[in-house]
C-alpha cells in the first residue's frame, strides 16, 4: 500500500503518518525499486493502534511509550494516570460551574459588581458599599479586585475580613467617601499642596482599629515591592503624596497600639 492508502485505511493523513515516523511511532516499511514506501498491514495496526491511544486522550510520547511495551502494563499506568486527569479536570470544571452559576444569580439579582466576576467574599464586600462618582474610590476597588485575583486564599480572606467594617458601618461609608472625593479634588494640585497633610491624617483618623494592623502591614510591605511604587504611579502626585503620608500615620499609630 502507498501512504495515502494505508492513511485513508487507519482513518488518519499522510501528513500524520509522515509524523509518527519522525517520532518513530511507526517503523519505517520497505521501500519499492521507484522508492515508494510500501506499507503493510502490520503498519496499519500499529496506526490504528495509535489513532485510539490518542481519541483516549494519551499524547504522542504516552503513545511511544504504550507501543513499546509489549506486555500492556504500561498501557494500564497511563490510562490510571489518564483517568486521574480527567478527573481533576472534571472536578475543576465543576468548580467552575458553580462559580458561574453565582455570578448567574448575582447578574439576574443586579448585584454583579460593576467590576466583573470576583470571589464571592469581595463580590459581598463591593456590593455593600454604595455606588460612587469618585475616581480614587474606584481606583481602590480595581487595586481589591488586584488583590482578589493575584494573592494567596488565606490572605485574601483575611484582608477582605478587615475590611468589613467599612460595609457594615454606614456612617464610616459615608466618611470614606466624602475623604475620597478630596482625594480626587487634588489630581490637578501640587506635591506640596497645603491640603495633603490634613487629608492623610483625617484618613489615617477614620480607619478602625480593627483594619489598623492590617492596612499599616500592607503599607510597611509595599515600600519593598513593586507593586507598591505602581500603586503609586497610579495616582497623581500630590494625592500619591497623601497615600504616603497615611501610610506612614498608620505605621505610626499601630506602633503606638491604637489611636
Amino acid at each position: 500500500m502507498r501512504i495515502g492508502e494505508i492513511a485513508a485505511l487507519a482513518g488518519v493523513t499522510p501528513r500524520a503518518v509522515r509524523h509518527y515516523h519522525h517520532l518513530g511511532l511507526l517503523p519505517e516499511p520497505d521501500r519499492l525499486p521507484n522508492g515508494y514506501r510500501d506499507y503493510g498491514v502490520r503498519h496499519a495496526v500499529v496506526l490504528a493502534r495509535i489513532r485510539r491511544l490518542t481519541e483516549l486522550g494519551l499524547g504522542l510520547p504516552e503513545v511511544r511509550d504504550v507501543l513499546a511495551d509489549d506486555e500492556g502494563r504500561e498501557l494500564a499506568e497511563v490510562l490510571q494516570e489518564l483517568d486521574e486527569d480527567l478527573a481533576r479536570q472534571e472536578a475543576a470544571i465543576e468548580e467552575l460551574r458553580a462559580r458561574l452559576r453565582v455570578l448567574l444569580e448575582q447578574a439576574k439579582a443586579g448585584t454583579l459588581p460593576a467590576e466583573g466576576p470576583v470571589s464571592p467574599g469581595l463580590a459581598e464586600l463591593l456590593g455593600a458599599f454604595s455606588p460612587s462618582r469618585s475616581a480614587s474610590a474606584a481606583k481602590d476597588r480595581q487595586h481589591l479586585m488586584l488583590i482578589d485575583s493575584m494573592a494567596p486564599s488565606e490572605e485574601r480572606d483575611r484582608i477582605l475580613a478587615a475590611l468589613r467594617p467599612l460595609a457594615q458601618d454606614p456612617g464610616l461609608a459615608a466618611r470614606m467617601q466624602e475623604l475620597y472625593e478630596r482625594l480626587d479634588a487634588l489630581e490637578h494640585a501640587a506635591p506640596d499642596d497645603p491640603r495633603i497633610g490634613p487629608l492623610a491624617e483625617e484618613f489615617a483618623a477614620a480607619v478602625p482599629d480593627t483594619m489598623l494592623g492590617l492596612l499599616a502591614g500592607v503599607g510597611d510591605a509595599s515600600r519593598e515591592h513593586p507593586y507598591g511604587q505602581a500603586l503609586l504611579d497610579d495616582f497623581a502626585p500630590a494625592q500619591a503624596a497623601v497615600i504616603r503620608r497615611f501610610m506612614t500615620a498608620l505605621t505610626a499609630r499601630a506602633g503606638r497600639g491604637t489611636g
